[in-house]
This record gives C-alpha cells, structure tokens and sequence, in this order.
C-alpha cells in the first residue's frame, strides 16, 4: 500500500497544495514552521478521521476557512482509490469515494493504513493515562475499522451515564431518587465496555513480544521493554478474558461502586479509567526511563505496531510509515538501526529540518516545503 498523491485545501497553512507521490522513501525537508508537520497531519487524519496534534477539527481549517479538504490517492495491489475529506467544524464532516458521497466520513476507515511517529508521542511514555488509552483505541481502529463505532458507542453511554449520576446523587440522598434508569445505564455501560476492554486485552497481548523486540533494536540497553494492562476491574482481569465474562465483571464492580460514583457524579468503573503500565526491567518507564529511553520506547512501540499491522493485515495493506522530525533527535546509533528497520516499508514519508538529517540508507524523493509550498527537487 502506498499513497501516490495528496491534495490539500484551506488545510492549516495551505490554501492549495497538490504533491505526486512514489513508493518508497519520500522526505519532505524544510525549516520549522514552513508546513512540513502539516502534510504528515493531513495523511494521517485520511487513516485515522483525527489529528495526533488536535483534540477536535477546528485548528484545522487555514484562518478565515469555513472547511478544509484533504483528497488522497490509494494504490493497493495496483488497484487505486480516491479518499477525500471535507472537513466542516461545528458540522458534520463530508466524504467520497472514488467521487462518490458515501454516507459517514467513518466509511472510508480502513482504505488507508498509517502508523505515524511524532515527537508527540513521547506524551505517550512520559503523560498521564490517557495518552496511553488513546494510543491503543487509535491502533485497534486502524487495525479494525468497526472498532471506531465501538468506542463512539462507549463513549455516548459514558456521557449520558455522567449526566445521570450528577443529578441522581442529590435526588438519592433526599429519598425521592429512583435508580432504576441509573441501572439501564449501567448495563449499556457493561456491554459497551466489555467490547472495548475485550479488543483492549487482545491488543496488548498481540503487541508485547513486538514492543520487546523493536526497543532491543533500536535502544543501546536498559531493558527489557514490558507492558501490562492495569484494569479498574483490577489485576484479576486477564488478557484471554472474553466478552461476556468481562460484561458481568462490570456490571458487579459498577454495583459496588454505586455509593462512591453517586457522591462524586461520575463514572468509576470502565475502559475509561485503565491504564497501559510501560516498564524498562524492574521500573516504570513512566517518571524512571530517561529522555532517551523515553523516546526509544515510544518508536518501539509505534515500530511494533507497524509489525502488527503487517502481520495482521490482507495483502497489499502493508501500512504507510510516517517519521514526523524522529531522526534530529536520534544519536547515530540509534538513527542507523531505525533506518534499516524501516528501510523495508512499502512506502515510508520522512519530515526533517534538513538534508543532513535523513539517512543515506533512506534517500528516494525529496520535497523541498517552504512557506506552505511544496516543490519536488528529486
């Protein structure tokens, strides 16, 4: 798989852009603060309908835009694909197929797979929890597009629960409440969050022996690299569990919670408050490891979710590998290893402040960005 055009327009810095692309290594070189971030983004949000820089769709659109549109094309196995978005913040986004409107913008999920590291994503080591659910929601999306709907599902029973809890707590203590709507709620909360916890566990089984293996070949020693999956369930839950067992366990540890989430008005119990737990040996990588082992980590982990997706995926759906500014900040041992392993990518798109800072090992295209131009000069 790889992408051989993107069009951008009123897409952040871009009133228009139009870039053919190839196979192989693509490299887009310019200064800071000249659009390089901005191209990667725009790809990324074709695979994923999010942004790993912004929490919603508004930042995107260039000032003075009403939207923004972000068209791709898609070769797969010598069969091409136009993917474009209309991005409409305060609306509901557009999107086409070959052309063709097509009912959600979820639709086109799974035409384009991406794994991008960023400089972001050391928040993904060193952040709080959160960082960390999103980094696996966003991987089981891209690994399994329906996985979108079950986290929209969970997150609209999440939210409708909260709002009950906050009024139902007053009414309760007074002796005029009824739980009997709470309870509803609670099972949905159960059956939604079984699904997601299930996918969740799956993942983080799939993933370790992969995020073990890439941090030994990309950092010089303090590992080894572990994960474990810390429950609100607790450490009974285990990573086989099925969905049905996990629905019952939730819905037992919201019963015991009951008193506790009426008095706070919140959610206690559910994906939303676990956590993935990173260790280096004995020790968290969270608040140990060092700025280098940090970020050794995080490209393991983005390195073995590239492996995963290959291993997981059809023919022809190698992922696109995206490397936003990663080799400025690598050592020279650590920039080597990276680019033999992602040497054999199908088709891998660098962003660097300079030349200099994209391996030998990785030279192909090259893009010179400058003041929201792009210019192919090889």
């Amino acid at each position: 798989m790889y992408l051989d055009s993107l069009a951008l327009t009123d897409f952040r810095s871009y009133a228009a852009a139009e870039i053919e692309l190839v196979p192989g290594a693509c490299a887009f070189i310019g200064f800071n603060g000249q659009g390089k971030t901005n191209l990667v983004e725009a790809i990324g949000y074709i695979a994923t309908l999010g942004s790993h820089r912004a929490a919603g769709d508004a930042p995107l659109v260039r000032l003075g835009a009403e939207r923004a549109t972000v068209r791709a094309g898609i070769v797969r196995d010598d069969r091409r694909a136009l993917v474009e978005l209309e991005i409409r913040p305060g609306r509901t986004n557009r999107a086409r197929i070959n052309r063709a409107d097509v009912p959600r913008p979820r639709e086109v999920l799974g035409l384009l797979r991406t794994v991008l590291f960023a400089p972001e994503d050391l928040a993904i080591v060193k952040g709080d929890p959160s960082e960390r659910r999103r980094f696996l929601d966003e991987l089981l999306t891209v690994q399994s597009p329906r996985m979108a709907g079950v986290r929209a599902d969970y997150d609209r029973v999440l939210k409708q629960r909260n709002a009950l809890l906050k009024t139902a707590g007053a009414t309760v203590r007074s002796g005029k409440g009824d739980l009997r709507t709470l309870e509803v709620w609670d099972s949905h909360l159960a059956t939604a969050g079984a699904d997601l916890l299930a996918a969740r566990l799956r993942l983080v089984a799939a993933l370790e022996p992969l995020v073990a293996k890439a941090y030994d070949e990309v950092s010089s020693g303090g590992g080894p690299a572990t994960m474990s999956y810390k429950s609100s369930l607790g450490p009974e839950v285990e990573l086989g569990a099925d969905r049905d067992l996990l629905s019952a366990q939730l819905l037992e540890a919201i019963s015991a919670a009951r008193s506790q989430e009426l008095d706070r008005g919140i959610s206690l119990v559910g994906p939303h408050r676990d956590d993935l737990v990173l260790h280096l040996g004995p020790l968290p990588a969270r608040g140990y490891a060092s700025h280098g082992e940090s970020w050794s980590y995080a490209l393991a982990l983005r390195l073995a979710s590239y492996e995963l997706l290959r291993e997981t995926g059809a023919s022809g759906m190698d992922p696109v590998l995206i490397l936003d500014d990663v080799f400025a900040e690598l050592d020279a041992q650590r920039r080597a290893r990276l680019a033999e392993l992602v040497g054999r990518a199908e088709q891998v798109l660098i962003t660097a402040a300079v030349p200099g800072d994209v391996p030998e090992e990785l030279s192909g295209a090259r893009y010179d960005v400058m003041a929201g131009e792009v210019r192919r000069v090889c």
